[in-house]
């Protein structure tokens, strides 16, 4: 099992950082290797990723979601893994997001990039384009965009809506 712990600054509101990261359906703009996340329901996510030319699906969970400080996950089924991702207000326009994922990686390709530092590269790319993606976007992340704010397992009151 390998652990890695990857941060990035983006300069955007602690609250659009966290809105933007919870729409996971625009993770395939910004992370590489994800063709595409659907939700399911009871905080499942069905993942479809294609790494090294190998086509996966897998469920995860979301185990854990405080708004505006932090969201955690653990696969259901194919590679064990689990993670979560904290936003830490730095000032009124700076946010520090941060992930730390745990991974069991399958198969021989995945073991070697693995002990190569492949996996942790691609983390780190994947916080540089979140950061571009977020500041691009900017305020307008907020949850008419479609985030959904809960807190723990229970949907929260948005007064944006």
């Amino acid at each position: 099992m390998s652990t890695i712990t990857e941060s990035v600054n983006v300069t955007v509101p602690i609250r659009a950082a966290y809105d933007q990261w919870t729409r996971f359906e625009t993770f395939p703009q910004f992370m590489e290797g994800v063709e595409e996340i659907r939700r399911l329901a009871d905080g499942t996510l069905r993942w479809r990723t294609r790494i090294a030319g190998v086509t996966r699906e897998f469920d995860a969970r979301i185990t854990e979601q405080h708004p505006d400080e932090r969201v955690a996950w653990k696969s259901l089924e194919g590679p064990t893994h689990s993670g979560v991702v904290t936003f830490r207000r730095l000032d009124e326009t700076t946010t520090r997001v941060t992930v730390q994922l745990e991974i069991d990686p399958e198969g021989f390709v995945e073991k070697a990039g693995d002990r190569f530092g492949a996996l942790g590269r691609r983390v780190k790319g994947d916080l540089r384009r979140f950061k571009t993606f977020v500041e691009g976007r900017g305020a307008r992340t907020g949850p008419r965009t479609g985030a959904r704010r809960r807190r723990g397992g229970r949907r929260t009151p948005d007064p944006g809506r």
